[in-house]
């Protein structure tokens, strides 16, 4: 699964929608981001978490609550929950409902796990933008591992982003993706708002590398900003084509993507999505 090592970035990629799972290693801490998909690929992660860990605390970072994303989350029975406010808000519903979307997908495929399907106990939340986080004794000496978290509404309504220093990394969620356009399940004008802070993010912090949660990381800030970019011209060449009635542009819109018959049905969303807004019945409008 191993996709990248980087000093103390692990990247495991999964077989699945190129699912992105880290491992971050610092001396304060082993940070697991989404680790996920697979039966066989999460036990992959947890081995090679406790042979890396020794006696240093374990960390689970979850970057929102997409089921794919929280699926091994019962695999680390030892480690601290890195969440957002909003994900360890949700309702029981909520809760029961995204377990429920585990287990339709294990029985889909016939699939077993030696831990239990749970959501989410949350032990740190992040509530705003620009909250701090410090692990470890030595953060207090600004030299030490310390979490920034930015809130991410739009593509769902919990995600965050969270910034990892002093290495500099950006754990994107599903954000900023070399291989998708935008999937929007929540507000499409929030999800204009969330990626607008990567600006501030770049301005604020060193980031050598931005990793989503589907496809490749970069090292590259002009292609973060590119990424940025696409996604604003995708949003606003949706909405003024749902709003002119433009079926053909709408098709036109994801023409080249690498998988298309899969795309498609998430683009499909993103119209459905776009024409409750405008017609004033959705979270947000335009």
């Amino acid at each position: 699964m191993i996709k990248l090592q980087d000093g103390p970035l692990t990247l495991f990629e999964s077989a699945l929608y190129k699912t992105m799972s880290a491992v971050v290693e610092t001396s304060d801490a082993v940070i697991i981001v989404d680790p996920c998909w697979l039966p066989h690929e999460v036990e992959e992660i947890r081995q090679y978490v406790d042979a890396l860990a020794g006696n240093r605390p374990k960390y689970m970072l979850f970057t929102h609550s997409d089921y794919d994303h929280i699926i091994g989350y019962g695999a680390f029975p030892d480690a601290a929950v890195i969440a957002s406010a909003a994900l360890a808000d949700k309702t029981e519903a909520d809760k029961e409902a995204i377990r429920e979307q585990i287990r339709d997908f294990e029985h889909s495929y016939y699939l077993e796990r030696d831990y239990e399907i749970a959501y989410p106990v949350v032990t740190h939340r992040a509530e705003a933008d620009g909250q701090v986080l410090d692990l470890g004794h030595s953060s207090n000496s600004g030299d030490g591992t310390r979490l920034t978290f930015y809130l991410s509404p739009g593509h769902n309504d919990d995600g965050i982003y969270t910034v990892i220093e002093p290495i500099g990394l950006l754990f994107a969620g599903d954000y900023w993706s070399d291989l998708e356009f935008p999937y929007i399940y929540f507000s499409s004008t929030e999800y204009e708002a969330s990626i607008t802070k990567l600006d501030t993010i770049l301005a604020k912090h060193a980031i050598t590398r931005l990793i989503p949660g589907h496809g490749n990381s970069t090292t590259d800030q002009t292609e973060m900003k590119r990424r940025q970019q696409a996604d604003f011209a995708y949003i606003a060449a949706m909405r003024e084509a749902v709003r002119a009635g433009d079926q053909a542009t709408i098709d036109g819109l994801i023409e080249g993507c690498k998988f298309p018959r899969n795309m498609r049905k998430f683009h499909r969303g993103n119209q459905t999505l776009f024409e409750r807004e405008l017609k004033g019945s959705g979270h947000s409008g335009s």
